[in-house]
């Protein structure tokens, strides 16, 4: 097969790393086109990015030559299809330029998630909100269009609730995240704020848990998404753990379920996508395990390759129906190879001719 050329906006951030990483060996994709900031245009990757990962800056990459942000700023043309890493405010407005220029944006930033026109897409969950594309009008003028990943946080919740809300239906959630520095990229917080430390504030993620999970679990109904009748109650705490989102979750479902029925819909969950074999797709989009003090961070993360969520002590809750913890890798599953997987998705649906 021949790989489909890719580009990554953002490439010299933690997310933009994580995806030179995941891409290096890819089956389907090759990395042909890098962009950063105006500080990094004109320079090679290795010259630009301080690189942070445990694997090492593959060779091919280290040599190209990182192009500015903005379509304006291009020193070599973008290939059709664009991992995007950028912060929010600057995604709003480069990442539409891209689809204007005839991309296919894969976004990993909140910018666009709530368009009522762009999916916010799990392909384990919610297949079907592809059909948002429809909406796009540059796809039928141009064939660029735009589709997002989840934030890291609500990636494994709403992973979590899909089996649950199908089979019992859920109408409450409430959770407490604990969720790792490097979340917030890098240089990220500061050794002297979170060493020893929580820090019971994130900006945005409280209001982007309640509302995402609601679209994510929701349906299509004539074109457009009818939102899940759920309500999320979200309290969202940086913790000193390198990598790993974990989760405290209490649910209260429809209809009455088992800790046996809860447990078998978990372990028999594999998702809407799982007959079209994505290569970064986990055999088991969810593990449950019955040790009393799993899952964690340490010991839990790269289950799946990263891309599993883990999920343990199930019991009863004195105030809903059950809780549980949950845990993702969240720049793996909550962000790059999330990214990945749904360009896996759009690839095997034909959406990038």
């Amino acid at each position: 097969m021949t790989k489909a050329p890719v580009g990554i906006l953002g490439a010299t951030g933690m997310v933009g790393q994580r995806f030179i990483q995941l891409l290096e060996s890819h089956p389907w994709f090759e990395i042909t086109w890098l962009a950063a900031s105006e500080r990094s245009a004109g320079r090679t990757y290795a010259d630009a990015a301080n690189w942070k990962l445990a694997t090492p800056l593959p060779a091919n990459i280290a040599s190209l030559i990182v192009s500015g942000a903005a379509p304006a700023q291009c020193t070599s043309p973008p290939p059709r299809m664009i991992f995007a890493a950028l912060d929010s405010h600057a995604a709003a407005e480069i990442e539409p330029a891209y689809v204007a220029a005839g991309c296919i944006v894969i976004s990993n930033s909140s910018a666009l998630r709530m368009n009522p026109h762009v999916p916010l897409l799990i392909p384990e969950v919610n297949p079907d909100h592809l059909a948002l594309l429809n909406q796009q009008a540059s796809r039928t003028l141009n064939g660029g269009y735009i589709i997002t990943n989840p934030n890291c946080s609500a990636t494994g919740l709403a992973i979590s609730l899909a089996p649950l809300h199908r089979a019992f239906g859920v109408e409450r959630v409430f959770v407490a995240t604990m969720q790792a520095v490097s979340g917030a990229g890098y240089p990220g917080v500061a050794s002297l704020d979170i060493l020893g430390n929580v820090i019971p504030f994130i900006a945005g993620e409280e209001e982007k848990l309640e509302t995402e999970i609601q679209k994510m679990l929701g349906s299509m109904r004539d074109g457009e998404i009818e939102p899940a009748p759920i309500t999320v109650s979200a309290h969202c705490n940086r913790v000193p753990v390198e990598d790993g989102h974990t989760e405290s979750v209490s649910i209260k479902l429809s209809t009455p379920a088992t800790k046996e029925d809860v447990i078998a819909a978990w372990q028999a969950f594999r998702g809407g996508s799982r007959h079209l074999h994505l290569p970064s797709a986990p055999a088991q989009p969810i593990i449950y395990t019955e040790l009393p003090d799993r899952p964690q961070p340490r010991l839990d993360i790269y289950a799946g390759r990263g891309m599993s969520t883990v999920i343990g002590r199930l019991r009863p809750c004195n105030l809903f129906d059950w809780k549980f913890t949950v845990l993702s890798h969240n720049t793996i599953r909550g962000a790059a190879g999330a990214a990945i997987l749904n360009a896996e998705l759009l690839k095997a649906k034909g959406l990038l001719a």
